[in-house]
């Protein structure tokens, strides 16, 4: 269907994926309009590269001769643009299914995982780039080097793209290759327990089409439960047949042999796991290591993935997107290790209550480990999910009792709490994957 329309309506379309894909089929001839509930600067990108766009849900939104309308998971059913569709027989395709039908136009190479999607496409596109593959790229987040953003187009067969297992839509993608960074139990709101995510993983690896590999990490416990004849194993184990000792990466053929190092501008082990995931699915395609090499050290990272916002005042703001207890932990954990001499100050906003409730003692532990000044945020509350209200980040602090870790009811609490917390040279970390990020770029602009 994606194919044969001409004129696409998108719901919902200053989302970071779907934005993305618009940009995609804009670059081949497609005539798109596009509605979302206010302007930002994505949409106002959209608009500048000719996609007229609507604020606010409307029936005028639509166009007599729109032919398809691609909708974000957010909009629900009963939204008045999706309705009109449906009356006038319009076919529909959410976000996930329309880029499955693009991935089918290419050899695609999907990254996925519950942790380190973003940084490891963004890394193993911009390997592929340095190479002369000239891939086309879609990341679920912005890449400073990309000029288009979240996206780079290409004219190869090559197509690297970010799987996300959130509904388990990395299942409507169509791999030749896949990129497995790790599995741990997130989205309670549709897996029942890490038994489905791991079986859903399974399910997408058994897909793989063509002669493609699935790269797969050795430190995982999870994702070494999964069987595959066509695997291809990265990671600090023994057992990885590309191992990382330091800075050093072997690999292993009739024994263990050196390949070289690389050493990373961006803190941490689960950067280092993400820089040699992307290393070795590049080499297995055929690329030198040391193409992989120069790209890994001078990457800095991307948008909201530990990223620099710059300075309020003294401090240095950090945001991130971190929103599980183990990302956010290991963020934490990375920046104090990068900054030794530096005080770590956290703002941390829990996204979704449904999320929230189901890893209610992991944040328990999480909080409970680190030392830090912490400011937590009231959950999020993400518009189009079932949101049952019943949990408090208040109920975090008041079970963890620590005395750095205090409760902000809103953001213009957190923001007054910040204020009032920092110091000259600390490193403040905001994090989450709601509107937190807003407390951020609202500091540094002063």
């Amino acid at each position: 269907m994606l194919d044969q329309a001409k004129r696409i309506h998108m719901i919902g379309i200053g989302g970071i994926g779907l934005s993305g894909l618009a940009k995609l089929l804009l670059a081949q001839g497609k005539i798109l309009t596009g509605s979302d509930l206010q302007e930002t600067p994505i949409t106002k990108d959209l608009e500048k590269r000719g996609i007229k766009i609507h604020y606010g849900h409307h029936l005028v939104n639509l166009d007599q001769d729109v032919d398809l309308v691609i909708y974000s998971s957010a909009v629900p059913e009963t939204n008045i643009e999706r309705s009109w569709a449906k009356e006038r027989g319009i076919p529909e395709r959410t976000y996930a299914q329309a880029l499955g039908e693009f991935s089918r136009q290419y050899s695609t190479i999907v990254v996925t995982g519950t942790h380190g999607k973003s940084t490891t496409t963004a890394m193993l596109g911009l390997i592929l780039e340095a190479a002369g593959y000239d891939p086309t790229v879609l990341v679920g987040s912005l890449v400073p080097s990309f000029k288009d953003g979240n996206i780079r187009i290409g004219k190869s067969r090559f197509f690297v793209v970010e799987g996300c297992e959130y509904q388990a839509n990395m299942l409507n993608l169509h791999p030749e290759s896949i990129v497995l960074t790790n599995i741990e139990m997130d989205h309670p709101d549709f897996y029942r327990d890490i038994d489905h995510v791991r079986g859903t993983f399974k399910e997408f690896v058994d897909r793989l089409s063509g002669d493609g590999l699935v790269v797969m990490n050795a430190d995982d416990l999870e994702s070494r439960k999964l069987i595959s004849d066509r695997s291809v194993t990265f990671g600090f184990d023994q057992s990885a047949q590309y191992r990382l000792v330091g800075n050093d990466v072997y690999r292993k053929e009739d024994g263990e042999t050196s390949i070289g190092s690389f050493t990373l501008k961006i803190p941490g082990d689960f950067n280092k796991h993400n820089a040699l995931a992307a290393t070795t699915a590049a080499m297995e395609l055929g690329i030198p290591f040391e193409i992989c090499k120069q790209t890994i050290e001078s990457f800095t990272g991307v948008w909201r993935r530990f990223e620099h916002v710059g300075m309020f005042g003294e401090v240095e703001v950090i945001s991130d997107y971190g929103h599980h207890p183990t990302a956010m932990l290991s963020t934490v954990e990375a920046a104090q290790a990068f900054y030794p001499d530096r005080r770590i100050v956290l703002v941390f906003q829990p996204h979704q209550h449904a999320r929230t409730k189901s890893l209610y003692h992991e944040f328990v532990q999480a909080f409970s480990k680190m030392t830090v000044p912490t400011i937590l945020v009231e959950v999020y509350d993400v518009a189009g999910r079932n949101e049952d209200q019943s949990i408090s980040s208040n109920q975090i602090v008041q079970e963890v009792a620590r005395e750095n870790l205090v409760f902000a009811k809103d953001l213009d609490e957190a923001e007054t709490m910040i204020r009032e917390t920092v110091k000259s040279n600390d490193l403040l970390i905001v994090m989450g994957a709601g509107d937190i990020d807003s407390v951020a770029r609202k500091l540094v602009k002063g």
